[in-house]
């Protein structure tokens, strides 16, 4: 009989780990005290609006937000290793495989060298910082993988940035 086109096949290939290095899971920057006292006196006007609006919900919402940011803020990332292997790439403890993803590109936040890989799953996008790994290593493993290519920032991004230029949150040094 013959096999089913859904049944899983074993893996072939042995797994060879290209390259592999480690970095924190996410940009960290650490913040002064303006930056969380302009958070919140904008949080309170807000919410001031949606009282006067009766909108609870909103409210909630609001404080919820400014709750994450600060967490987010006040809490190192913690280190994940990363590596580019035969089958695709390992971020931390998840598997993505070549079939999965898409592109790659490079990115810079906080003067922090950020390795982008579009896939069609989610998430979107894996954003994996290099560390002390060199993006020229990086891009000629992956290049035989995957196209190198920026693609188009959607509308709410461009409006996000340009928000984020115009209103800044603490004092540029």
């Amino acid at each position: 009989m013959p096999a089913e086109k859904n049944q899983k096949q074993p893996e072939t290939r042995t797994l060879k780990t290209l390259l592999e290095w480690k970095a924190p899971s996410r940009v960290f920057k650490k913040r002064n005290k303006e930056f969380f006292s302009t958070i919140l006196t904008m949080a309170a006007l807000i919410i001031i609006i949606l009282a006067l609006l009766k909108e609870w919900i909103l409210i909630l919402t609001v404080v919820s937000f400014v709750f994450l940011v600060f967490v987010m803020e006040k809490t190192p990332p913690e280190e994940v290793e990363h590596k580019i292997t035969n089958r695709g790439i390992i971020t931390g403890e998840k598997e993505y495989r070549w079939k999965k993803l898409k592109r790659f590109w490079f990115e810079e936040k906080n003067e922090k060298k950020i390795l982008c890989v579009e896939t069609i799953t989610f998430p979107r996008i894996l954003m994996m910082l290099l560390g002390q790994r060199e993006e020229s290593e990086l891009r000629n493993v992956l290049a035989s993988y995957l196209p190198e290519e920026i693609p188009p920032k959607p509308a709410m991004d461009r409006i996000v940035q340009w928000l984020a230029e115009k209103i800044s949150l603490e004092e540029k040094s």
